[in-house]
């Protein structure tokens, strides 16, 4: 699987508290940290994709 980041992140941290698999990039918004996501990531990286307020997170299969 792979994470796509949509514009619109607001920088809320919230994917970043839940998932090692986010960081907040250069511009202060979140980005992956690897793709494709690695296995033991992947139950987190759903769980940010769902809690994101602003539905910016899409997981590719």
């Amino acid at each position: 699987m792979e994470v796509v980041i949509n514009d619109g992140c607001i920088s809320c941290g919230l994917c970043t508290d839940l998932c090692p698999e986010f960081e907040m990039g250069p511009e202060g918004t979140a980005v992956p940290v690897e793709n494709p996501v690695p296995e033991k990531w992947e139950g987190c990286s759903y769980e940010a994709a769902e809690n994101c307020p602003v539905s910016v997170i899409e997981i590719e299969e």
